[in-house]
């Protein structure tokens, strides 16, 4: 982990083996917040569990949230918010600066605002980086 690290709690935080945080990486973890093994995020990534009701007399007295799920082996690029109750599945790339506001399945790489699966990640890539010593 590079600091600055931000979170709330940190006991709703549930890490992997290897699990990775570049600099100024945020967790807002009212819920759980579980990370698979060998994640890695990159600089200022966001991951966001809190929501808050649309009516503003009930902002005013309520907060909930929905935990995050993010599988094994999954690459976030930097400044990437990840919303509440998503899940992105292992061997995932999400692309920089990428809203990722629903889930996104393993094994693709998904983009954008808000974020989508853009294609699946080839056996030829995937090969190319395990062969490599």
């Amino acid at each position: 982990m590079q600091p600055p690290f931000y979170c709330d709690y940190g006991y709703n935080i549930d890490l992997g083996e290897r699990v990775f945080f570049n600099f100024n990486c945020v967790v807002f973890d009212v819920c759980r917040v579980r990370i698979g093994a060998y994640t890695f995020f990159g600089p200022a990534v966001q991951i966001l569990t809190p929501m808050h009701p649309m009516d503003a007399a009930l902002r005013r007295q309520q907060e909930f949230g929905r935990p995050v799920e993010i599988g094994s082996d999954v690459w976030v690029g930097v400044g990437a918010l990840i919303l509440p109750g998503v899940t992105i599945g292992s061997g995932t790339v999400i692309g920089a600066g990428s809203v990722v506001t629903r889930d996104v399945p393993s094994g693709v790489f998904a983009a954008g605002n808000p974020c989508r699966v853009v294609r699946e990640i080839t056996a030829a890539e995937r090969e190319s980086y395990s062969s490599t010593p």
